[in-house]
């Protein structure tokens, strides 16, 4: 993973920019998008979801709340990936940035403790020398996460744009909710998104779904989506997902 906070590739003008949501049992969540200089952008959106009445705080005021909590600011550009945005600029040129199944990733998590409670994180640096100010689906409640406790949770990645337009978790969840089983739902709503995208062979997207009774299951577009889960006895695993492709 080389999109996820420190060493994130940056945006084409070599700056790293980070989103990340919460949401818990009750509905409550918090979100931050397009934030800069902070190691752990999935604690700002806690402290969003926990200290504000607000869910969701971008740039400038992202920056200025996590400063005000305490958050430390450092360089999140490490070496390789200043290198890796000047072989681009060499290579592509910065015209357009580069969509596809590769140049993005995110850090998804759902969670049902031993209560019944559920609840989700997602957080990512976005798609690689994306444009400058470019926000994708991970912070978006609905797009990127969603929580029901009444039923379950799922998180998103890949192309965001893509996740977006279908509201895509929100969508998985409500499948869900019909009665489908977690990999289903997921199926599901990549098909729903694979219907809105005439180029949906040249992206990549992938959900990741939990319910309330314990049950988990993933489904991305194409091959390469793995995920890990670890069980109440301690154990754990890291699965590939189905596939369309």
């Amino acid at each position: 993973v080389i999109t996820v906070g420190y060493g994130g590739l940056p945006d084409r003008d070599g700056i790293v920019t980070l989103d990340a949501c919460i949401m818990d049992s009750d509905g409550r969540c918090g979100s931050v998008a397009y934030l800069q200089h902070i190691m752990h952008p999935i604690s700002v959106a806690r402290k969003v979801m926990e200290e504000t009445p607000h869910v969701m705080l971008v740039g400038e005021g992202a920056q200025e709340f996590a400063r005000n909590q305490g958050f430390e600011e450092t360089n999140l550009l490490t070496p390789e990936s200043e290198a890796a945005w000047r072989q681009w600029q060499e290579e592509e040129g910065p015209e357009r940035p580069p969509i596809n199944v590769e140049n993005h990733d995110t850090i998804g998590m759902l969670a049902l403790d031993a209560d019944g409670d559920m609840a989700g994180a997602c957080t990512t640096s976005g798609a690689s020398f994306k444009y400058h100010g470019r926000v994708g689906d991970s912070p978006i409640i609905g797009a990127g996460l969603y929580v029901d406790n009444a039923v379950g949770g799922a998180t998103a990645t890949g192309w965001g744009e893509a996740v977006i337009r279908a509201v895509g978790c929100f969508l998985v969840v409500e499948f869900m909710r019909q009665g489908h089983s977690p990999e289903d739902a997921c199926r599901l709503a990549v098909e729903r998104v694979i219907e809105k995208n005439p180029d949906w062979r040249d992206i990549q997207v992938g959900f990741l779904a939990l319910n309330k009774q314990g049950e988990y299951g993933a489904y991305c577009i194409a091959p390469g989506f793995n995920y890990a889960v670890q069980t109440p006895d301690g154990g754990n695993q890291l699965l590939d997902s189905g596939s369309r492709l």
